[in-house]
């Protein structure tokens, strides 16, 4: 098993069904065991603003008082959260770059997933994003359910991977 990211001082970590942002210099926003969620980072250069969003479900319609409780558990409710605790640093949407990781399947072939959530995941995501005229700047999604360790440096924009003990830059 690999070891996990050590938290410094200046690390907040972002849960399950969890958002955070930050223009702190100096400070990682930080997500562990991305398997099929997802974490969504959000990054506006000119303000060095960073949101790291952890989300597990596509969409919130399946229980709307549970979207309404823990909005960041589903993309569509997530992803509008995490953009707009953004703005109130001073990022704009037309700076915004988005980096993702997780969406893994559960199961050794992607046809053994039964529910695909991973990948529809990724799929609400795409959607969200296109209709707000959002690209995503890079990825590295899908694959055998592996646990991805997410983080963003909030001074440069950096987002780094760590995966089965490798880390590497998104």
């Amino acid at each position: 098993m690999g070891t996990i990211a050590p938290v410094r001082a200046v690390d907040r970590v972002v849960g399950v069904a969890d958002v955070k942002v930050s223009n702190t210099p100096g400070e990682r926003l930080i997500t562990y065991a991305l398997g099929s969620c997802l974490g969504i980072v959000v990054y506006d250069p000119v303000v060095s603003v960073a949101g790291l969003l952890h989300v597990m479900l596509p969409t919130g319609s399946i229980d709307e008082a549970k979207m309404k409780d823990k909005p960041a558990m589903f993309v569509d409710s997530g992803v509008p959260l995490l953009f707009k605790e953004c703005y109130k640093l001073g990022a704009k949407k037309e700076r915004m770059q988005v980096k993702v990781a997780g969406g893994a399947h559960a199961g050794a072939r992607e046809e053994d997933d039964r529910f695909q959530i991973g990948k529809r995941n990724m799929i609400a995501l795409r959607k969200l994003l296109w209709k707000n005229g959002v690209l995503v700047h890079a990825n590295d999604t899908g694959g055998v359910q592996t646990s991805r360790t997410m983080w963003v440096d909030v001074t440069t924009g950096e987002v780094t991977l760590k995966i089965n003990g490798a880390e590497s830059k998104l």
